[in-house]
């Protein structure tokens, strides 16, 4: 059994192996949020004819690349900037705009704080609260902001609530934080999962508002976190400007770069991706949703948040029975505002589903 203090992220397979002895190999892992058909058959089998590129420099522009998100994204590519990952990127960005404080809408994601936190800056936190099913209310928000503050931080759909901010929520957000003077970094790593990506993505705000850079990348929806390709959006070129001047040359290298270019051109994959999350996330909520002691957040992404509500039941429990059976959920107890009643878990291929949902069943049970 794990001790309390042992939690595990999606990508500490290594503690688990030596934990419980089970093989990395053979563990499904729930917690990772990565898309479950994995990197496309298209990229499988034509990245091996872009080998030779590795044998010279990328453009030290990725131009092409650039060209290539900024249609898959309905924006400009000057309005593109591309990193090794979207960490670099919020590193760049943190460093660049160099907040004394920050407002984080949490829980969420630990990196942003800790960005700050090297920084010099202090990081606050706007609770998303339970009793609203941690929807965000914007007019609270907003009541909030204040010439002290420099910069806003969001995750949208947000990891790990899986709630998500509308296009026009975020334009009066972004109403608010101009009067006060306030940049918005948002991140949309899963924003490519939601069925509502036309009234949720932000991109369409960078063409009127300067305060606002969103980040993205390819590590969860296109299943290829080893590659480390990142990109940004915004209509700040002034700040586009001053992160390819503190930004080191080549930090992509040639083949994230052609499999960048294969990835965002792949329509079939893509469309296949987000046919599978979509009958998976109202499938699994809705038999979640009659397991008995159990509280179900509703989902916009690719992962669903639910609370224990059974006093004799905790996370940790869950988790090793869980694990046990080769399968591995996130116990949130580490995400701000959560506790130990809380786990997360990400929809994969049916069969595995019915099996996580089988396990959990006989637990609450």
């Amino acid at each position: 059994m794990l001790q309390h203090s042992d939690h595990f992220h999606g990508s500490d397979l290594e503690k688990i192996e030596k934990i419980y002895g089970i093989k990395k190999e053979e563990i499904v892992s729930f917690s990772a949020n990565v898309n479950p058909l994995g990197i496309s058959d298209r990229l499988r089998s034509t990245l091996s004819e872009h080998l030779d590129v590795i044998t010279g420099y990328p453009d030290r522009e990725y131009t092409s690349l650039r060209k290539v998100i900024a249609a898959y994204c309905g924006s400009e590519y000057e309005n593109i900037i591309v990193g090794n990952g979207s960490t670099e990127l919020i590193s760049l960005f943190i460093q660049i705009e160099h907040p004394k404080k920050a407002l984080i809408v949490g829980p969420t994601y630990s990196e942003y704080e800790r960005e700050v936190s090297l920084g010099g800056g202090t990081s606050l936190y706007f609770p998303l609260k339970e009793e609203d099913n941690f929807v965000l209310d914007h007019e609270s928000l907003a009541s909030q902001l204040n010439e002290s503050i420099d910069l806003l931080i969001m995750c949208n759909p947000n990891n790990p609530t899986s709630t998500c901010i509308s296009r026009r929520t975020m334009r009066k957000i972004l109403d608010a934080c101009k009067l006060n003077d306030i940049f918005v970094m948002v991140d949309e790593t899963y924003i490519e999962f939601t069925s509502k990506y036309d009234e949720v993505s932000s991109i369409p705000l960078t063409q009127y508002y300067n305060n606002i850079i969103i980040l993205r990348g390819i590590s969860k929806f296109f299943a290829a976190p080893g590659l480390r390709l990142g990109y940004g959006i915004t209509g700040n070129r002034d700040l586009i400007k001053a992160i390819n001047s503190r930004k080191n040359p080549w930090t992509i290298n040639s083949l994230a770069e052609a499999a960048g270019r294969l990835m965002f051109t792949d329509e079939e994959y893509i469309q296949n991706t987000k046919d599978l999350i979509s009958r998976e996330r109202s499938r699994v909520t809705d038999a979640l949703s009659k397991i008995k002691g159990l509280k179900v957040y509703e989902p916009s992404a690719n992962f669903v948040l639910v609370r224990i509500e059974s006093e004799h039941i905790s996370a940790d429990i869950l988790f090793d029975a869980c694990i046990r059976e080769r399968m591995m959920i996130r116990n949130c107890c580490t995400f701000p505002f959560l506790d130990n009643k809380y786990f997360r878990i990400c929809f994969m291929k049916p069969e595995m589903n019915d099996r996580l949902l089988s396990v959990i069943s006989s637990v609450m049970s």
